[in-house]
């Protein structure tokens, strides 16, 4: 690993750790970890503040995974043109989201980072995972269900888009991460308590 492979996956940390949820929530006068959930996430964005806001939290999050990802292939360079390196960075970037230096490493779930990374990597992958999750939000109106759903889609389908040896590491880790911070939301599911997405 060059100086400059290290240095991209310490700014997709930062870059992970800039946590949109907090920002528009604080944009419209709200502090998003005293509210709904606490969580700092687009579903709980949703349920407290509205539509618009938790679409702008969507897409900022989804915008930290793809740049991460990237910063990963751009450092890697012509000497070493391997996609896994956007994935690695990828990864540095959701666990910056899960655990944010800017915020006493206090973060959301990690699933539209983690998405991003999917889109610049495997573009038709992370396409069919958006349209499913939104479609089975809809369906279960239970936004980790949904997560978990796509979540367990997402190896298949990079499989079938040729993914292989560190490139699967580091997406299994990426999945394993996302999955270990919904494990309170799994234990609601079934307890039946989850809260419903809603607006």
């Amino acid at each position: 690993m060059t100086l400059t492979i290290a240095l991209a996956l310490v700014a997709a940390y930062v870059v992970g750790s800039i946590d949109f949820a907090v920002i528009v929530a604080r944009m419209h006068g709200v502090d998003i970890h005293n509210v709904g959930s606490g969580n700092p996430g687009t579903s709980n964005v949703l349920r407290s503040i509205g539509r618009l806001p938790a679409a702008m939290v969507l897409v900022g999050d989804t915008l930290k995974g793809v740049i991460a990802a990237a910063m990963g292939m751009i450092a890697a360079g012509a000497a070493d043109p391997m996609i896994h390196w956007a994935f690695l960075a990828g990864l540095f970037a959701v666990v910056g989201h899960c655990y944010p230096v800017f915020h006493r490493f206090k973060g959301g779930k990690g699933v539209a980072t983690g998405l991003g990374v999917l889109f610049f990597t495997m573009p038709l992958v992370g396409l069919v995972i958006l349209l499913t999750w939104l479609v089975l939000v809809q369906i279960t109106k239970t936004a980790s269900i949904s997560s978990m759903v796509v979540l367990g889609l997402s190896i298949p389908l990079a499989l079938w888009q040729g993914a292989a040896g560190l490139d699967l590491v580091w997406l299994v880790a990426t999945i394993t991460l996302i999955v270990w911070r919904h494990r309170s939301n799994l234990g609601r599911v079934i307890k039946g308590s989850e809260k419903k997405v809603s607006a």
